[in-house]
């Protein structure tokens, strides 16, 4: 048991007595079956903002006890770790369309008159596993596929707010600049660590690759196509 010594300055008196804790006379809390005299030294633990005698110290009174200070509460240590998020699903939205349904792959852009994609990526709930903690880093894995110019075009990546499907549109936040990739190549890219601390703290689920005047025309590899597509790793730090 941990606590500090007192020196009873009075006897008991109901259920307190008056002692010297820490160089301050301090009214103490004092156990049913604990009977206190002045001198007695005795061992008291603080319980939220009252002190409590808990048992007497000594054979018989011992001279005042000097002032005793509690060390202070060590640092709590920091903790670091890394974090692997696969998508729950990959797939593109077109606004006339809907899903796309023949594959999961993550396309921006329009080609011909079939509609601009919004090509979305949601991480489920496993990011929340990390609630509390501190992003410090956050990569993706990407690749790139068959479609538009083979050279490297840009993309525009976006924050999804919602961490599955939904039935319509996904919903689009913040915008970065994203992966820029030529056909075949693949890419580990860094995301802002903001993103992934809101996917950690819950106010988004997921990305996007969105341009809104429908070019550059890239399909992005997804889970279907390639096993490490768009896996999240997410480094972290608590305390």
């Amino acid at each position: 048991m941990s606590g500090l010594l007192a020196t009873a300055t009075a006897a008991k008196s109901g259920s307190t007595v008056t002692a010297i804790v820490n160089g301050t006379e301090t009214v103490v809390q004092v156990a049913r079956d604990l009977t206190v005299a002045a001198g007695d030294v005795l061992l008291v633990e603080r319980i939220g903002s009252q002190w409590f005698a808990v048992i007497r110290a000594f054979a018989a009174a011992a001279p005042p006890v000097e002032e005793q200070v509690r060390p202070p509460d060590p640092k709590p240590a920091v903790v670091t770790g890394t974090l692997v998020v696969s998508p729950v699903e990959t797939r593109s939205y077109r606004p006339s369309y809907g899903w796309r349904t023949d594959n999961d792959d993550v396309y921006q852009g329009q080609y011909g008159g079939w509609g601009n994609h919004t090509g979305a990526v949601f991480y489920g709930s496993k990011p929340r596993s990390l609630s509390g903690a501190t992003v410090t880093d956050a990569k993706i894995r990407v690749k790139r596929l068959s479609a538009g110019t083979y050279a490297a075009q840009s993309t525009t990546l976006r924050l999804v707010t919602q961490a599955t499907r939904p039935g319509g549109a996904p919903s689009l936040g913040s915008s970065t600049s994203g992966p820029s990739l030529a056909v075949g190549s693949t890419s580990t890219f860094t995301i802002p660590d903001s993103w992934a601390q809101a996917m950690v703290n819950g106010t988004a689920g997921g990305l996007a690759i969105y341009d809104s005047g429908g070019s550059p025309y890239v399909r992005l590899a997804g889970r279907g196509s390639w096993s490490p597509a768009f896996t999240l790793t997410i480094s972290w730090r608590r305390g």
